[in-house]
């Protein structure tokens, strides 16, 4: 597959001081999976404890992205914080919740669901 092909866009968005927002698009697996690290490990460095992902634009996720996303919820989940995961396309949510990752890390329909769960 070409670099095209597996190409991530992550775009950050900070709502409050410590809540982060960030809008996934493209394949998440291993040779994408660094991308997402690198900005939530950014994150993390500047204090943010609860994490928004939005993939409803990842139409594959494999064991690199779900390993990501457990790793930062277990970081976290020690400073109070959470991982709130947004709208997964329909294959990607199989994925998580065959794994079992979804009893673990919330699946929220939007932004708003995931601002309030992180707030409570």
């Amino acid at each position: 597959m070409s670099e095209a092909q597996n190409a991530l866009s992550v775009k950050v968005e900070v709502l409050r001081e410590d809540t982060v927002l960030l809008t996934v698009a493209g394949d998440l697996d291993s040779a994408t999976a660094t991308e997402l690290n690198h900005h939530l490990a950014n994150q993390l460095h500047h204090g943010r404890r609860h994490f928004l992902l939005d993939i409803r634009d990842v139409p594959f996720m494999d064991s690199s992205g779900m390993n990501i996303i457990l790793r930062v919820y277990q970081e976290v989940r020690e400073d109070s914080g959470g991982v709130y995961v947004i709208s997964p396309a329909p294959a990607v949510r199989r994925i998580l919740d065959l794994t079992g990752v979804s009893l673990t890390v919330p699946l929220l329909a939007d932004v708003d669901e995931a601002l309030s769960a992180a707030a409570g």
